[in-house]
């Protein structure tokens, strides 16, 4: 795993993907702000303008920047390229399809995944587990093993299974229209992650990364049977 940080965010290549992460605090300075938001597309820009607070306007903005950064490396700029969406609000790129990327945020953390198959990613800030909101939503196995750990590990546990719940959902293009206890994950004693799910044929590996008090899982479809 290789890792290159700038202050345009902090990247990371892997087995057939590559991330970007940032944290909005460098928009501190309002003229880095500034400068990243006037690259933007005008959609882009208007979406971000379309937020009542700040800190909603950097994740925006900051999701933008790590989404044309990762455009440059295909020679591409995100004021440039026509981004579409399916049919469940996935983001994808009508002119480029061997381009597949995803963006999620989440607290002052923005990140973005590109792949040459179909990808999901989420991050979220790690705070108190809701054991009620797992054993509504998850699967039973995925809510005994919540419960079966305490405090900080409870916490970890709980939001390690969402992050991976939501980039699994992501990579399918299903969002929550498949339901999260509609598959189920499990951990081998090394910390390995397993999926069983009848969605589809296809075969999906995951990625897991930890940015202080943030968690973000990387989904990434093999090619192949789909």
């Amino acid at each position: 795993m290789a890792g290159v940080s700038d202050r345009e965010g902090y990247g990371m290549e892997g087995n057939g993907f590559y991330i970007y992460t940032i944290n909005t605090e460098e928009f501190a300075d309002e003229g880095y702000f500034r400068q990243c938001y006037n690259q933007l597309s005008a959609s882009r820009r208007e979406k971000a303008d379309s937020y009542r607070f700040l800190a909603d306007k950097k994740l925006s903005v900051g999701a933008g920047s790590l989404l044309d950064k990762g455009l440059r490396m295909h020679g591409l700029r995100e004021a440039e390229v026509r981004i579409g969406y399916g049919d469940n609000g996935k983001p994808y790129l009508p002119d480029y399809p061997q381009i597949h990327f995803n963006l999620a945020h989440s607290g002052r953390m923005a990140m973005a995944a590109f792949a040459e198959t179909e990808v999901g990613c989420d991050i979220e800030e790690i705070k108190t587990a809701s054991p009620k909101l797992a054993k509504r939503f998850f699967c039973p196995g995925e809510y005994a093993y919540i419960k079966g750990l305490e405090g900080e590990s409870q916490d970890y546990a709980f939001y390690r299974l969402w992050t991976l719940k939501e980039s699994f959902l992501k990579a399918t293009g299903m969002g929550l229209r498949l339901p999260l206890d509609a598959f189920e994950f499990s951990f081998s004693q090394d910390g390995g992650v397993a999926i069983r799910q009848n969605y589809n044929q296809a075969r999906y590996r995951f990625q897991e990364y930890d940015f202080g008090v943030y968690h973000a899982a990387i989904c990434v479809q093999e090619p192949g049977v789909r």
